[in-house]
């Protein structure tokens, strides 16, 4: 019978391995010495299911879709939850399976490395086919949750359909297909994405009919939210640049990039400072996280990069939760166009 044991000793002097033949699956030597079947459910198997879909951005998709249903509420002064609730997991799942997307083509096109932040396949956490079939599932997922919405909602189905599957498209081909972030687009994708379109979609899902007043109400936390996206390429200039892909961070340099990163994150702060102090004062409340913008604005110039985009995202959430709340308890006739 062929031997299939294997001493402690050699394991180590390999560092991390993969061994085959043992229970007929990859495992793998993870840093703290104990083992685990690369993609399976058991311990800390859910962890690294969760910690691929870098829940830490989902404070983009979440703002967009309270914002917009804040605005549709004092719009018509009602809102269906059942709407409210089924729109936010469609959207959520999307970005999720987006992310995914992300992290499969950045490692099978080789820009993924040990020096990289996301190190889902590259330490191999998942396994490529594994992280594709997750993928689709949430994708999936996503679809239901939009037919649930669709079946509540007063929209015309041709009008949310549009706004979903457009949403859908730009979270698959951001990286997948065309790839927008090789092509330095993908800024472009996220402005798009995670802003107006994530408003529109959670707007018309309550009122039923379009209206470019959302738009306009997207445009500050869109800002805001683009800046997470490009503290990350900021970050990752060098990575990046290895590899082959081209990002606005590249192309503008380290001293513009910072300028733009500056404009994302500042931009909002006047726009809610001009509009607080002529329509209703409770539009200034996110101002609050002035001073943590200050801070960011502060590493950025300074070159701490690495906690960047975490910590933009958080800043994102606060900022997108006061804008929420500001427009919650503003008077309609207080908020223009609504």
């Amino acid at each position: 019978m062929e031997n299939h044991s294997i001493t402690a000793n050699s394991i180590l002097k390999n560092g991390v391995s993969n061994v085959n033949g043992v229970t007929g699956s990859a495992v793998n030597l993870n840093g703290s010495g104990k083992f685990h079947q690369a993609g399976g459910l058991g311990r800390g198997g859910i962890r690294r299911y969760v910690h691929a879909l870098r829940p830490w951005s989902f404070s983009a998709s979440l703002t967009a879709m309270l914002l917009g249903s804040t605005l549709a509420y004092k719009s018509i002064g009602t809102l269906n939850p059942m709407v409210c609730l089924a729109s936010s997991f469609a959207v959520l799942f999307v970005h999720g399976a987006g992310n995914l997307v992300n992290t499969y083509y950045d490692y099978m096109k080789g820009v993924d490395s040990k020096k990289s932040d996301d190190r889902t396949l590259v330490d191999h956490r998942l396994e490529p086919n594994t992280v594709a079939t997750f993928g689709a599932v949430l994708y999936a997922l996503g679809c239901v949750a939009f037919v649930v919405a669709a079946a509540f909602s007063p929209a015309k189905m041709e009008h949310i359909a549009l706004l979903y599957f457009g949403g859908l498209s730009s979270s698959f081909l951001y990286t997948g297909g065309i790839g927008f972030k090789y092509l330095a687009l993908g800024d472009v994708v996220i402005l798009i994405t995670f802003g107006p379109l994530s408003v529109m979609f959670a707007f018309v899902n309550q009122v039923g009919h379009l209206n470019i007043v959302p738009l306009l109400y997207a445009i500050p936390l869109a800002l805001n939210t683009e800046a997470i996206l490009h503290s990350n390429n900021a970050r990752d200039m060098k990575i990046d640049k290895l590899a082959g892909v081209i990002t606005a961070a590249i192309l503008l340099g380290e001293t513009a990039s910072y300028a733009l990163y500056c404009f994302l994150i500042f931009v909002p702060y006047i726009t809610f400072a001009v509009v607080g102090m002529n329509f209703s004062k409770w539009l200034l409340m996110p101002m609050l996280t002035l001073p943590m913008a200050f801070k960011l604005e502060k590493k950025f110039r300074q070159r701490k990069l690495k906690m960047l985009p975490y910590e933009t995202a958080q800043l994102n959430l606060l900022f997108g939760m006061l804008y929420v709340l500001g427009c919650l308890f503003a008077d309609k006739e207080s908020l223009p166009g609504l």
